[in-house]
């Protein structure tokens, strides 16, 4: 067999250390669950997203609010994102104002906290995952130095037998271990462009958010 037949990325991943392939092995399969995890993020925040616009577009023409609170209930899906706070809001809002004998401020300081209940379910909800791809993203790298500094560990070790060492002996023992270092980099650099981009859509979620939540409130408490 010739250098380049043992070169070869499989030739140098077969051959490797058993520690050096259990390195490679867990960060191949975390690279896969974060390849996922990224997946599933791209979709929920996008549609998060156009929710949020189309809810905004509703909430602002100025119709009935009764009218706007019924299609929220009447959608096919539980409301989410900007609707499931009107939601949370308007319900609490509309039970205290039957009950009557309760200040306007009272009324409308309740519906607040049921605002921001809701405003923390859908920020859990958003924020799913992303721990996971910072924790990818931060420790991948060191684990694929791992593997990098146990494979050369054992490439020099080899060394010790041969009365005479030459690059053709150590080369093979190197590459593999830098292989360990090459996945654990395939994995995070994914993982932290994911985390930041991510990070930084629910981030302008949130801002929305909170903006209409205090103009909802400032709505009901006009809304005597």
């Amino acid at each position: 067999m010739n250098l380049s037949e043992d070169m070869s990325l499989y030739t140098l991943i077969s051959g490797a250390s058993v520690p050096v392939q259990i390195v490679m092995a867990i960060l191949l399969l975390t690279s896969l669950v974060s390849w996922w995890y990224i997946f599933i993020k791209v979709f929920s925040i996008r549609s998060a997203e156009r929710d949020a616009l189309a809810f905004e577009e509703e909430f602002w023409r100025g119709g009935d609010l009764n009218k706007l609170y019924d299609s929220v209930n009447a959608g096919r899906r539980h409301a989410q994102g900007m609707a499931s706070i009107f939601e949370a809001g308007f319900k609490e809002y509309a039970k205290l104002k039957r009950q009557g004998g309760l200040e306007i401020s009272d009324v409308t300081q309740s519906a607040q906290r049921a605002m921001r209940a809701a405003y923390n379910r859908e920020m859990d909800d958003l924020d799913s995952h992303l721990p996971f791809l910072a924790s990818v993203g931060s420790v991948s790298p060191y684990i694929g130095l791992f593997g990098t500094v146990w494979g050369i560990m054992n490439a020099f070790r080899g060394l010790s037998n041969m009365a005479q060492a030459t690059l053709s002996h150590v080369a093979p023992g190197i590459a593999e271990a830098l292989v360990a270092t090459a996945i654990g980099l395939f994995a995070a650099i994914p993982a932290v462009i994911a985390y930041n981009r991510f990070a930084s859509a629910v981030d302008r979620l949130a801002v929305r958010y909170e903006s209409f939540m205090e103009e909802f409130t400032n709505i009901l408490q006009r809304n005597k």
